[in-house]
C-alpha cells in the first residue's frame, strides 16, 4: 500500500486535489447552463465518481506487501472494521447531500459564490472538528487565523451575491429590447412573454422548449440584459425573479454538510472515539476513501432517480429511459465525476499524511471556480464597481486563508 510519508508529498496531493475538485463544478456548471437537465448530469457523475474511488483503491491501495498493522485494500475488506466502516459510509452521505444541493445552487447564485460560501462553511467547522480530531497536531496559531479568514469570505460572498444581483436586476430593468423592469419582482405578464413557461413542456435532450417557440437566437454580448435573458431561455434551472434567500439557503445546507464529511473520514480512518475492538487495525485511507464513495454514489443514484419522476425548483419531469438516452454532454458529466473522485481522494491521502485539519485548505477551491467562472461563463462580466471590490476582497481572502492553512501542516505519528 502507497503512503505518504513527507510533508511535501502531502502539499502536492493538495494542490493537485484544489485544481480536481475547483474544476468538476465548472464542468456541470456548464452543462446545466445548455439545457441539461441536473438529474440526467448528476447520474453520470456518480458513476465515475464511484470508480475513481475504485481504481484508487486497487491500485495505490495494492501497492506492497500487507501487514497486519497496515493490511492492503482487499484484505483489509474482509476484516471486522464496521464501526469505522459506518463512520466513512456517514460522510459520504453527506457529501452526497452537499454536492447535489450545489448543482442547483449554482444556478441560482452562481458558481463563484456558492463555492465561496460553501468551502468557507466547510472550513469554519470542519477544521475545527478535524484540529481536535487529530490531537491538535496543526499549529493553533496559525490555524485558526486562517479559518477566520474564510469566515471573512463567507459574508464577502453574500456581498458580493447581492451586489451582483443588484446589476443583473438594473441591467434587464435598464433593457430596451425587453420589457424586463418587474422581472425581478412580481413576474407579470408582460415578462413571461420574454422567458420561457416553466409549465411548458421542454425537450429533455437540451432543456430548451420544444421546436417552433419563438426565442431570439441572436447571440448577444456577455454580461448585457439580453445575455441574462438568452441564457434563462437556455438553461434547465430557470432563476430570473427567483427569491435571492432561496439560493443562499441551499448554499448554506449544502455548506453544512460539507463540513462534517471531512470529521467523519477522519474518525473511520484514525478511531479517534475507540470504536474498534482490540487488535482490529484502522482502516487504511483507500479502503475508507472506498466505503465513503460508495454511500456517496448509493445517495446520489437513489434521490436522482426519484428527482427524474418528482422534479423539483420548476425543473421539467423525466424518467430513467430519457436519461439513458440523453447523451448530449454525457462525456462532460463522466469528466467531472472523475474530476472529483480524484480530488476527494488525493485530499484524504494529504491529510492522513498532515492532518485533516490542514488538508481543509483545498477548500480554496473556489479560486478555481472563479476562474472558470469568470472565463468559460462571463460572470460579473459588466458588473458595478462594488461588485468587482467585492469580488476582488473575496478572493485575496482565500489566498491568505489557504496559504495559513498548509503553513499550520503537522505530521501525524506513524
Amino acid at each position: 500500500m502507497y503512503l505518504v510519508q513527507d510533508k511535501g508529498g502531502a502539499i502536492a496531493l493538495m494542490l493537485a486535489a484544489l485544481l480536481f475538485l475547483g474544476t468538476w463544478p465548472a464542468v456541470l456548471t456548464l452543462l446545466e447552463r445548455r439545457g441539461r437537465l441536473p438529474q440526467h448530469t448528476y447520474l453520470d457523475y456518480s458513476i465515475t465518481n464511484l470508480l475513481a474511488a475504485v481504481i484508487i483503491a486497487l491500485t495505490l491501495g495494492q501497492i506492497g506487501d500487507s501487514t497486519p498493522e497496515m493490511p492492503n485494500f482487499i484484505t483489509q475488506l474482509g476484516q471486522d472494521n464496521w464501526p469505522s466502516t459506518l463512520f466513512a459510509m456517514s460522510g459520504g452521505i453527506v457529501l452526497s447531500l452537499g454536492n447535489l444541493s450545489t448543482q442547483y445552487a449554482w444556478a441560482y447564485v452562481g458558481l463563484s459564490v456558492t463555492e465561496v460560501i460553501s468551502s468557507s462553511i466547510t472550513v469554519v467547522i470542519g477544521t475545527t472538528l478535524n484540529y481536535f480530531l487529530d490531537d491538535r497536531i496543526n499549529r493553533a496559531e496559525i490555524l485558526f487565523p486562517g479559518a477566520a479568514c474564510f469566515l471573512v469570505a463567507v459574508c464577502l460572498g453574500s456581498a458580493v451575491h447581492s451586489s451582483n444581483a443588484a446589476d443583473n436586476t438594473k441591467k434587464l430593468s435598464g433593457s430596451a429590447s425587453n420589457s424586463m423592469s418587474k422581472t425581478c419582482n412580481s413576474r407579470d405578464q408582460e415578462v413571461s412573454k420574454n422567458l420561457p413557461d416553466k409549465d411548458e413542456p421542454r425537450d429533455l435532450e437540451d432543456g430548451g422548449l420544444v421546436s417552433g417557440s419563438n426565442i431570439n437566437t441572436e447571440k448577444a454580448k456577455v454580461g448585457t440584459a439580453e445575455f441574462l435573458i438568452q441564457l434563462e431561455n437556455k438553461r434547465s434551472i430557470k432563476v430570473i425573479g427567483s427569491n435571492t434567500f432561496l439560493g443562499l439557503s441551499i448554499v448554506f445546507f449544502a455548506g453544512i454538510c460539507f463540513s462534517l464529511f471531512s470529521p467523519a473520514f477522519n474518525l473511520a480512518t484514525n478511531d479517534q472515539w475507540h470504536t474498534l475492538n482490540q487488535g482490529v487495525p484502522h482502516l487504511v485511507v483507500y479502503t475508507a476513501f472506498f466505503y465513503f464513495s460508495s454511500s456517496c454514489f448509493v445517495v446520489g443514484i437513489g434521490l436522482n432517480i426519484y428527482f427524474l419522476y418528482k422534479p423539483v425548483l420548476g425543473l421539467p419531469r423525466s424518467s430513467f429511459t430519457a436519461y439513458l438516452k440523453d447523451w448530449k454532454g454525457r462525456h462532460w458529466a463522466l469528466l467531472a465525476g472523475l474530476l472529483c473522485g480524484f480530488g476527494n481522494g488525493f485530499q484524504f491521502m494529504g491529510g492522513q499524511a498532515a492532518g485533516y485539519a490542514a488538508a481543509d485548505s483545498v477548500q480554496a477551491l473556489p479560486l478555481v471556480s472563479t476562474f472558470w467562472g469568470v472565463v468559460l461563463f462571463g460572470e460579473y462580466r459588466r458588473s458595478s464597481r462594488r461588485t468587482y471590490v467585492l469580488l476582488v476582497s473575496m478572493l485575496f481572502m482565500f489566498v491568505v486563508a489557504v496559504g495559513v492553512l498548509m503553513a499550520s501542516s503537522g505530521h501525524r505519528k506513524s
